[in-house]
């Protein structure tokens, strides 16, 4: 899956001279976290964050710094060092960006243009969906050896019965002789299923 097709392409941004006061209440109307920054040709020039406005505020006993605070440009507190994505990145990859940099959401650009967003909220449902557990159905785990051929032998066993597969993911096993499949199916019996892959020889988890 790309991230084109994921992205929120109706970003809500600000400019750099807003008022910092703008951007808490922008967050609070449209109930978002991440406001990107742009110059007047639509730029990405930096992004303010609930946590930036957070860290940047003073604290509960210098309440009277608060309203100065508050009509501060967003600039600065704004992030300027910032990670991208492009519309036709891989979500999979992008989520290990995600994981790497420790951050709340990425915008995208195209030809230097902000084009969309997504967050880690997208990235967890999408994840979701290409695992099949938003739908009915049952989950099984095979342990196979780690060699050629093994997902195709165990999908024919499934077709035979007529089973439809959801999604498959395959992960390590702590053997590196091994390999799991992971294979969601839109059945809930599936005794019949394991006693067919069973009787294969395959080590049902």
């Amino acid at each position: 899956m790309i991230v084109k097709q994921i992205m929120h392409k109706n970003v809500i941004t600000l400019r750099s001279d807003d008022k910092i006061s703008l951007a808490l209440k922008t967050m609070k109307q449209n109930k978002i976290r991440h406001i990107p920054i742009v110059n007047e040709d639509h730029n990405l020039v930096g992004i303010v964050t609930e946590r930036d406005v957070k860290d940047a505020s003073p604290s509960i006993f210098q309440l009277e710094l608060k309203e100065d605070f508050l009509n501060k440009p967003i600039n600065s507190i704004m992030s300027t060092n910032l990670i991208t994505g492009h519309p036709l990145d891989f979500v999979e990859e992008l989520a290990a960006v995600f994981i790497e940099h420790n951050i709340g959401c990425l915008p995208i650009l195209q030809e230097s243009k902000l084009v969309g967003i997504i967050t880690e909220t997208d990235m967890l449902n999408t994840f979701v969906k290409l695992t099949g557990a938003d739908q009915p159905g049952s989950h099984i785990e095979i342990k196979v050896p780690n060699i050629a051929g093994k997902l195709a032998e165990v999908s024919s066993i499934l077709h035979k019965r007529r089973v439809n597969i959801s999604s498959v993911l395959v992960y390590p096993d702590c053997d590196d002789q091994f390999k799991i499949l992971v294979f969601r199916i839109q059945t809930m019996n599936i005794t019949i299923i394991v006693n067919d892959l069973q009787a294969k020889g395959y080590d049902v988890l």
